[in-house]
């Protein structure tokens, strides 16, 4: 699979540099096009020579006709520039033109010298091998022909060759010489204005595919710093922190030796909850943040201000090394105090019995399950208690005067025993207390006189049976011996007040 990305990558390279080719070619053939009529003034020039007595065996005619051919060619070669552009054709044509035109200077006897390799040199531009090595082969052949051509002339001017052919040769191999000498170095030449073109591009499309992970970066850093109370972008590379909120990015440097806070944690500290405050600042100690973020993607901590209520803070993994260790961190203050109500809502509502607002049994069973993981407390008390003559009430003055025993049962529990501890409604009319109290005996007498004194709408007194068991007197009991001991005691109870009222129906749990 990483293979396969790679050498999508380097296709992608590759593509973006054969796109530069083609624009590059169309580019240099405007500038050759533009040569081309530029050497209109060849024709005056040489001219001017004639008249100054610098060129002798030339006419005005031929001057003339240099002209008007560079102006065809140059014509030519912008009909081409507008049909093919980009073809590697229109370039050679524009080439090969400046060859043709050296070729008639060199047959009008209009001396040239090293200007033969300015074409070769020119073919440099377009960045192409192939035309490259086709022009400095033309080049050399119409060099040849030409050489050979006026090699009579030439020979007559100069007493050190006895036949034009020797003359050719003398020539002909200095122009072999030269032309491969010149050939080696425009090779190495275009390879490292190739090479350096390619690294140019594919720097350039580095630095795109950074800018725009960057720009990805700060769009997911605008959106956040809408989520989030605080965000602060933490460099470790450039040891830096930058606040997200407000329109301008300003960098504070961050030093290791003299901090182990933020200056936004900083200012935070100071409206922490005391009982708190040692943990936050631990949570938020940026020297040991990479450490804690390591292989991780976010860590959380909750904490509450004296002023804004509760707030999460957390640090985000954005960057990372090749070794997992965070190099660019994202840290976000979010108020959450809204969030805790509503959860500390929903948890009141869970453990809570809708009839009496009395804890449930579900609070009941969790309180109760935490004594099973630690030593009971040597005043811990559980107390049992049921509703004498619920169902009498229910089937005969209606469900309206059954519950208000439940709940006339629930208000002396709570008046008599919620300063001690809880008390649940664990059952249709049951009812159960964890309390901390040493003297048990006067717990049901707290009871009684609170039942004793309640009157209601439907019914004119409230009875109940009351069972206990104290730590105190069942030393090495756990929490589940004493629930049964209690219910065991207000379970006598309820079947004695059953068997006084004359009531034969057998106390039970319902």
């Amino acid at each position: 699979m990483k293979d396969s990305v790679v050498v999508e990558k380097k296709e992608m390279k590759y593509t973006d540099y054969e796109e530069f080719l083609r624009d590059n070619r169309k580019t240099v053939n405007r500038l050759l096009n533009r040569i081309m009529l530029f050497f209109v003034i060849t024709g005056p020039a040489i001219a001017l020579g004639i008249k100054g007595n610098m060129f002798n065996d030339i006419t005005y005619f031929a001057c003339a006709m240099i002209s008007i051919y560079v102006l065809i060619m140059a014509y030519v070669h912008y009909l081409l520039l507008k049909r093919w552009p980009y073809s590697i054709w229109t370039s050679f044509f524009a080439l090969m033109a400046l060859n043709i035109l050296l070729a008639w200077m060199t047959n009008a006897h209009v001396s040239i010298l090293l200007t033969w390799f300015l074409v070769p040199l020119m073919s440099l531009f377009f960045c192409d091998k192939f035309l490259y090595i086709l022009t400095i082969a033309v080049n050399f052949i119409i060099m040849s022909v030409s050489t050979w051509m006026t090699s009579d002339y030439y020979m007559n001017l100069r007493t050190d060759f006895d036949t034009s052919f020797k003359y050719f040769i003398n020539v002909f191999g200095g122009y072999v010489i030269e032309t491969v000498i010149m050939g080696a170095a425009g090779w190495g030449l275009g390879k490292m204005i190739t090479g350096y073109f390619y690294a140019l591009i594919d720097k350039y499309h580095q630095v795109k595919e950074h800018e725009e992970k960057m720009r990805s970066h700060m769009e997911i850093l605008d959106s956040m710093a809408e989520i989030y109370d605080n965000v602060n972008l933490v460099d470790f590379k450039k040891m830096t922190e930058m606040s997200l909120r407000g329109k301008e990015y300003k960098k504070i440097d961050l030093d290791f030796s003299s901090q182990i806070q933020t200056a936004m944690n900083q200012r935070i500290s100071e409206e922490i909850k005391p009982d708190q405050k040692e943990d936050f600042v631990n949570f938020t100690n940026i020297t040991t943040v990479q450490a804690r973020l390591h292989g991780k993607k976010s860590i959380y901590g909750e904490f509450v201000n004296r002023i804004t209520g509760w707030f999460r803070a957390q640090y985000i993994t954005v960057e990372a090394d090749e070794d997992g260790v965070p190099t660019t961190v994202i840290y976000t203050i979010q108020n959450i105090d809204n969030d805790k109500r509503r959860e500390e809502h929903l948890i009141r509502i869970s453990f809570t019995d809708e009839l009496t607002r009395l804890y449930n049994r579900r609070c009941y069973e969790e309180d109760a399950a935490i004594y099973s993981n630690k030593e009971i407390d040597e005043d811990l008390v559980i107390v049992s208690i049921d509703v004498n003559g619920l169902k009498v009430a229910n089937d005969t003055k209606g469900h309206a005067a059954g519950d208000e025993l439940i709940k006339g049962t629930a208000d002396c529990l709570v008046a008599a025993l919620g300063t001690m501890g809880k008390v649940y409604r664990t059952g249709g009319d049951e009812f159960m207390a964890i309390i901390h109290d040493y003297d048990c005996d006067s717990i049901r007498d707290i009871i009684r006189k609170r039942t004793d004194d309640w009157h209601g709408a439907y019914n004119e007194k409230l009875s109940i049976s009351i069972g206990y068991a104290a730590i105190k007197d069942n030393p090495g009991a756990d929490i589940s011996e004493l629930e049964k001991k209690a219910d065991a005691m207000m379970y006598e109870e309820k079947r004695q007040h059953y068997q006084k009222s004359g009531n034969d129906r057998r106390a039970s749990r319902r």
